[in-house]
């Protein structure tokens, strides 16, 4: 996506506009001359990081976030970084922020549910608008249902959504994210058409993990989805059951839990989270926040991170995730479609 860059600057402007009054508290992320403002050194390193966190606090980006936090400091990789939350709409608010932004030192946690949630949203800022970093991590998902719950099985669950329809309420991260395209595609394998997904799937979307946990503890909704290192805590406490994961084998940290394709339907699906930065920054910006990263990958502390969190490592750096990317993004468009999420 680097032969868009010239697109990148062209809609910064407008957005910027457009969004000044709703994101004018988010100081992280104002697009002035920040760049030059002392927050790299003579020899070019960053030392002042900004991460932001396009969700409420609690969830896997959030999470993300602040374990990058943790390593970057830990591993004195930069003096200072500091992580703000700005959530909404499946973290397309965020995305937009940082498409017009003119702060080099600013990174988004991203992934596979804000490809989805740009397309069902009709979004206006576009991931294409931001210059790609690194994809870090991939994570199962687990679907769950409080420990109370008649349903003792993925079977059990998704019986009862096709005979009941939207009598049934389902809960996970935000609309089009990686939560309802597993969901969309359970109930495919199970035999619903596309055309009658909608119809059928009553989806609560919250903008992060910790709202959706909430709701399932409260017993506000029948189930939820979500990454495992979301909701494995509560599984293990026995506050919630967990019915199926999503990967090709079961996970270390649920080992008695089923796959999906183990309980007799034919999907498979992980969700795999990155960074980007604004679409303004030049290539030797871009450089930098590689090796900042890509250092940060590779320290004891970021490995312990993924054992402690059960993430999968899948970093990619540079032009691989971009053309990776790229190729996702024209990927998750098809399954919206052919699951009826978008048309």
């Amino acid at each position: 996506m680097r032969q868009v860059r010239t697109v990148r600057a062209a809609v910064s402007a407008p957005l910027a506009i457009g969004l000044g009054v709703a994101l004018a508290g988010c100081s992280a992320l104002s697009s002035g001359d920040q760049g030059a403002s002392g927050e790299s050194d003579d020899a070019g390193a960053i030392t002042k990081l900004s991460i932001v966190v396009p969700a409420d606090p609690g969830g896997g980006w959030d999470q993300t976030g602040r374990a990058m936090q943790a390593g970057l400091e830990a591993e004195d990789l930069a003096a200072s970084v500091s992580v703000s939350n700005v959530g909404g709409a499946g973290g397309t608010v965020g995305l937009a922020n940082i498409a017009a932004s003119n702060d080099p030192n600013t990174l988004l946690v991203m992934g596979l549910v804000m490809v989805g949630a740009v397309e069902t949203n009709q979004a206006q800022a576009r991931i294409e608008d931001t210059t790609p970093i690194a994809r870090l991590t991939e994570e199962q998902e687990v679907i769950v249902v409080p420990a109370d719950s008649p349903y003792e099985t993925i079977g059990d669950l998704v019986d009862d959504v096709v005979a009941r329809g939207k009598a049934v309420t389902v809960t996970g991260g935000s609309a089009g994210g990686t939560d309802h395209i597993l969901a969309a595609l359970v109930l495919k394998a199970a035999g619903v058409t596309p055309e009658a997904v909608g119809d059928t799937l009553n989806y609560v979307a919250y903008s992060g993990g910790g709202e959706s946990l909430a709701a399932l503890l409260g017993n506000n909704v029948d189930a939820g989805v979500s990454g495992i290192s979301e909701y494995a805590e509560q599984v293990n406490a026995g506050a919630l059951r967990a019915l199926a994961v999503s990967g090709a084998e079961r996970d270390a940290l649920l080992p008695d839990v089923p796959t999906l394709i183990e309980s007799g339907y034919d999907v498979e699906l992980t969700n795999w989270r990155g960074v980007v930065a604004p679409g303004s920054v030049d290539d030797a910006q871009r450089d930098r926040l590689i090796e900042l990263v890509t250092g940060l990958a590779q320290s004891p502390s970021w490995r312990g991170t993924l054992e402690e969190k059960g993430w999968a490592d899948a970093f990619l750096a540079g032009d691989e995730f971009d053309t990776y990317l790229a190729g996702n993004i024209t990927e998750i468009q098809g399954v919206l479609k052919d699951i009826g999420l978008v048309k």
